[in-house]
């Protein structure tokens, strides 16, 4: 385990956890957590014996109730102050967005405001069926920057991203959730942990070079047809035909195994 405070991160196998550590405080995410993510992230993506990257929450009541609100008088008193904050938490985030393996958001308890940021941020996320979700902007006056709208309404559409942020509601249920697009599985809370490893595991047997690949297209799809990088995409599929891996793909198709991938 490598761990400050407030943000941890453990290695299990071919998974990698990262965990808000802050349960006094539902989670609520610091300056200092976002500080610190980078090099977790950087970690994790160096690591080749880390295969996937699940986000959790540590304690029972919450996966991230969204910002530390105890440091908006000192850290967000103006605008200038919002932009520092701003661009620290960004970097953090804009990290986890750089990873090139498949992230996972275990989500139980509370997923509230920046925390809905941070799973919409993820590449599948798994909630707990007493989950609950929403964005409270509208109650505290804030204004909410376009890249996660945008964001969420790839994941929900329009009308359920207004429904959001125009009602502030914090009860959306998992199965809210769920119907909105907004989470991939809902699972009993007492099988979270259990079901979100084994997940995690079955990706982590297959190929990494392919699922590198995988969620590079889906990411450059979502872009307008002039912003995508179709080279890279033609390089990152010429990868997985001239790997090694796909030669033991193949070989263990054939003889009826399971097939054994290094990432190369």
């Amino acid at each position: 385990m490598s761990e400050t405070p407030k943000l941890l991160l453990q290695k299990d196998g071919p998974i990698g956890w990262i965990i808000f550590n802050q349960p006094e405080k539902r989670n609520a995410v610091s300056l200092e957590m976002w500080q610190r993510m980078p090099e977790y992230v950087r970690e994790l993506s160096t690591d080749d014996a880390i295969r996937v990257v699940v986000l959790r929450g540590a304690g029972d009541q919450a996966f991230v109730a969204g910002a530390d609100i105890s440091q908006f008088k000192e850290r967000r008193r103006n605008m200038a102050d919002q932009e520092e904050y701003a661009k620290i938490s960004a970097a953090g985030q804009d990290s986890l967005g750089m990873l090139t393996k498949p992230l996972l958001a275990m989500i139980h308890g509370y997923c509230v405001g920046g925390g809905v940021g941070i799973a919409i941020g993820c590449d599948m996320r798994i909630a707990s069926d007493e989950a609950r979700f929403g964005i409270p902007a509208a109650r505290l006056g804030l204004g909410y920057h376009y890249r996660g709208m945008e964001k969420l309404m790839n994941l929900v559409g329009p009308a359920y991203v207004k429904e959001i942020f125009f009602t502030a509601r914090t009860d959306f249920s998992a199965q809210d959730a769920l119907r909105m697009g907004l989470v991939n599985q809902v699972v009993p809370k007492a099988e979270l942990e259990s079901f979100t490893r084994d997940y995690a595991l079955m990706m982590a047997r297959n190929a990494p070079l392919t699922l590198r690949s995988a969620k590079a297209t889906v990411e450059q799809l979502v872009r307008p047809d002039g912003d995508r990088d179709l080279p890279m995409l033609d390089k990152l599929i010429a990868d997985c035909f001239n790997s090694q891996d796909y030669q033991e793909g193949v070989k263990a198709f054939s003889e009826k195994r399971r097939p054994q991938f290094q990432g190369r």
